[in-house]
Protein backbone atom coordinates (compact mmCIF):
# COMPACT_ATOMS: atom_id res chain seq x y z
CA UNK A 1 0.00 0.00 0.00
CA UNK A 2 1.27 3.18 -0.81
CA UNK A 3 0.32 6.39 0.33
CA UNK A 4 2.14 8.77 -1.59
CA UNK A 5 4.05 10.34 1.61
CA UNK A 6 7.31 10.81 -0.07
CA UNK A 7 5.89 11.23 -3.58
CA UNK A 8 7.62 13.66 -6.12
CA UNK A 9 8.82 13.53 -9.85
CA UNK A 10 12.25 14.84 -9.23
CA UNK A 11 13.66 16.77 -6.78
CA UNK A 12 14.28 19.75 -8.42
CA UNK A 13 10.43 19.88 -9.69
CA UNK A 14 7.28 20.70 -7.62
CA UNK A 15 4.93 19.68 -10.76
CA UNK A 16 1.80 17.30 -9.67
CA UNK A 17 2.91 18.31 -5.50
CA UNK A 18 -0.30 19.97 -5.16
CA UNK A 19 -2.77 17.75 -3.42
CA UNK A 20 -0.51 14.69 -4.13
CA UNK A 21 -0.51 12.91 -0.87
CA UNK A 22 3.24 14.86 -0.63
CA UNK A 23 2.21 18.33 -0.53
CA UNK A 24 2.69 20.49 2.21
CA UNK A 25 -0.20 20.46 5.16
CA UNK A 26 -2.38 23.26 4.69
CA UNK A 27 -1.77 24.80 7.90
CA UNK A 28 2.15 25.03 7.33
CA UNK A 29 1.32 25.84 3.39
CA UNK A 30 1.06 29.56 3.25
CA UNK A 31 4.76 29.57 6.03
CA UNK A 32 6.72 27.21 3.67
CA UNK A 33 5.99 29.21 0.15
CA UNK A 34 6.33 32.39 1.51
CA UNK A 35 9.55 32.87 -0.63
CA UNK A 36 12.07 33.08 2.71
CA UNK A 37 11.97 29.43 2.97
CA UNK A 38 14.02 27.06 1.70
CA UNK A 39 13.10 23.27 0.67
CA UNK A 40 16.06 21.45 0.61
CA UNK A 41 16.01 17.98 -2.17
CA UNK A 42 14.79 15.10 -0.58
CA UNK A 43 17.21 12.42 1.38
CA UNK A 44 17.61 9.08 -0.16
CA UNK A 45 17.50 6.79 2.83
CA UNK A 46 17.34 8.77 6.41
CA UNK A 47 19.99 11.00 6.79
CA UNK A 48 20.92 14.93 4.80
CA UNK A 49 24.34 13.45 3.56
CA UNK A 50 22.45 12.58 0.36
CA UNK A 51 20.72 16.00 -0.49
CA UNK A 52 21.94 19.36 0.19
CA UNK A 53 20.87 20.40 3.53
CA UNK A 54 24.39 21.26 4.83
CA UNK A 55 25.11 23.54 1.67
CA UNK A 56 22.19 25.25 1.75
CA UNK A 57 22.38 25.94 5.72
CA UNK A 58 25.89 26.98 5.31
CA UNK A 59 24.74 29.08 2.21
CA UNK A 60 22.90 30.81 4.73
CA UNK A 61 25.11 31.41 7.78
CA UNK A 62 22.66 29.20 9.66
CA UNK A 63 24.31 27.47 12.59
CA UNK A 64 21.41 26.79 14.95
CA UNK A 65 18.76 23.60 13.89
CA UNK A 66 15.03 23.13 15.39
CA UNK A 67 14.78 19.97 14.02
CA UNK A 68 11.18 17.46 14.05
CA UNK A 69 9.68 14.80 11.64
CA UNK A 70 7.71 11.69 11.29
CA UNK A 71 10.26 9.15 11.54
CA UNK A 72 12.07 10.23 15.00
CA UNK A 73 13.73 6.66 15.39
CA UNK A 74 15.02 7.24 11.68
CA UNK A 75 15.26 10.48 10.12
CA UNK A 76 15.25 12.56 12.65
CA UNK A 77 17.62 10.84 14.93
CA UNK A 78 19.59 10.38 11.76
CA UNK A 79 19.29 13.94 10.83
CA UNK A 80 20.40 15.30 13.86
CA UNK A 81 23.70 12.92 14.32
CA UNK A 82 24.74 13.74 10.68
CA UNK A 83 24.44 17.95 12.28
CA UNK A 84 25.96 17.58 14.99
CA UNK A 85 28.98 15.77 13.11
CA UNK A 86 28.49 18.85 10.74
CA UNK A 87 29.43 21.06 13.33
CA UNK A 88 25.67 22.66 14.38
CA UNK A 89 23.83 22.77 17.86
CA UNK A 90 20.71 21.44 17.21
CA UNK A 91 17.35 21.50 18.99
CA UNK A 92 14.67 18.70 18.99
CA UNK A 93 10.94 19.66 19.07
CA UNK A 94 10.02 16.18 21.30
CA UNK A 95 6.09 17.12 20.19
CA UNK A 96 6.99 17.36 16.54
CA UNK A 97 7.90 14.22 16.17
CA UNK A 98 6.83 10.47 15.55
CA UNK A 99 7.93 7.16 15.38
CA UNK A 100 6.55 3.60 15.01
CA UNK A 101 5.70 1.44 17.24
CA UNK A 102 6.13 -2.70 16.98
CA UNK A 103 5.53 -5.72 18.50
CA UNK A 104 7.82 -7.35 19.11
CA UNK A 105 10.64 -4.03 18.48
CA UNK A 106 9.38 -2.02 20.28
CA UNK A 107 8.45 1.60 20.70
CA UNK A 108 10.53 3.60 17.83
CA UNK A 109 9.46 6.79 19.48
CA UNK A 110 10.68 6.23 22.91
CA UNK A 111 14.03 5.18 21.65
CA UNK A 112 14.78 8.33 19.27
CA UNK A 113 13.57 9.95 22.49
CA UNK A 114 16.53 7.99 24.82
CA UNK A 115 18.86 8.96 22.03
CA UNK A 116 17.90 12.47 21.78
CA UNK A 117 18.48 13.39 25.00
CA UNK A 118 21.67 12.04 25.23
CA UNK A 119 22.82 13.96 21.52
CA UNK A 120 20.88 17.01 21.24
CA UNK A 121 21.74 20.28 23.01
CA UNK A 122 18.42 20.57 23.67
CA UNK A 123 14.96 18.69 23.50
CA UNK A 124 11.97 20.76 23.97
CA UNK A 125 8.39 20.31 23.45
CA UNK A 126 6.92 22.76 21.17
CA UNK A 127 5.72 25.73 23.48
CA UNK A 128 9.11 25.60 25.01
CA UNK A 129 10.76 25.87 21.63
CA UNK A 130 8.43 29.33 20.82
CA UNK A 131 9.47 30.33 24.00
CA UNK A 132 13.09 29.87 23.75
CA UNK A 133 12.55 31.44 20.18
CA UNK A 134 10.56 34.64 21.27
CA UNK A 135 13.88 35.53 23.72
CA UNK A 136 16.56 34.85 21.06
Amino acid sequence: MSNNSFARKGPLTIDGFADSGADWLPRFKAYIDDGKTVVVSPHKVFGPQTNDLVLQLRKRRIMRIVLGGMLANLCVESHLRELLEQGFEVSVVSDATAGPRHPQWGDGYAAALINFRFLAHAVLSTEETLDAMSRS
